[in-house]
């Protein structure tokens, strides 16, 4: 991110859309916040946070027991009060989507300060105080790259 830029960016409310994808003869289904289609400016938040949680318990095609949905429901929270951080106005990230398919689900942020997001992360797992085994990815990704498949699957 260039650091001499100064923006001014209005946190849009959000929207979601679900979308449903067959992937490799695997159904899925995803939430997309729809409100951040149109977006600017992207570069405030270049980085593209992705936590993958993998399921342990589930039932036909891959998708989770509704116990398992219940659980990572209130891991997401959590994940995501700490992520977004609880400045309404001021934001260290935006929610971009949640997808669930073949055994996993993902959780995509959009964020402001990577550092912040990674140092929590490292604590959760150095701490292992997590339900479910994940994985993440914090990549710099000033053009939304990441995000377009995400953005473009919606109607």
């Amino acid at each position: 991110m260039n650091e001499n830029k100064e923006f001014r960016a209005l946190i849009p409310e959000e929207k979601y859309q679900i979308i449903e994808f067959i992937q490799e003869n695997l159904p899925g289904i995803g939430v997309v916040n729809l409100s951040l289609i149109e977006f600017e400016p992207k570069e405030v938040f270049s980085w593209h946070c992705s936590i993958m949680i993998g399921f342990e318990n589930c039932v036909e095609n891959g998708m989770p027991t509704n116990k398992d949905v219940l659980n990572a429901e209130k891991f997401e929270d959590f994940l995501s009060e700490n992520i977004i951080d609880a400045d309404k106005q001021k934001p260290n990230a935006l929610f971009l989507a949640r997808i669930t398919w073949n055994e996993t689900r993902e959780l995509i942020w959009r964020v402001y300060d990577a550092e912040i997001v990674n140092e929590f992360l490292k604590k959760i797992i150095d701490e292992k105080e997590y339900p479910f085994q994940f994985d993440y990815r914090i990549d710099d990704d000033e053009e939304w790259k990441l995000a377009e498949w995400h953005l473009q699957n919606v109607k």
